[in-house]
């Protein structure tokens, strides 16, 4: 039987999420204009949209159903 590895994240997803988006758009600006650097920055856009989630998901605003 496998075992799994857990890891402890240190930093929350909100911020691993952004610099992954960040990290991801240094790489697409390196390449020449074409399909791989469209989707390397279709990459980024998903991390935000991912990080505004998490923002949304966890705001104090946000009530569970009743």
């Amino acid at each position: 039987m496998q075992v799994r590895r857990r890891l402890k994240q240190t930093a929350p997803l909100k911020d691993r999420l952004t610099m992954r988006a960040n990290d991801v758009r240094a790489q697409a600006a390196k390449l020449e204009p074409g399909p791989e650097q469209e989707t390397m920055l279709k990459r980024a856009q998903l991390a935000d949209t991912a990080a505004h989630i998490d923002d949304w998901v966890n705001s104090p605003g946000l009530q569970p159903p009743k």
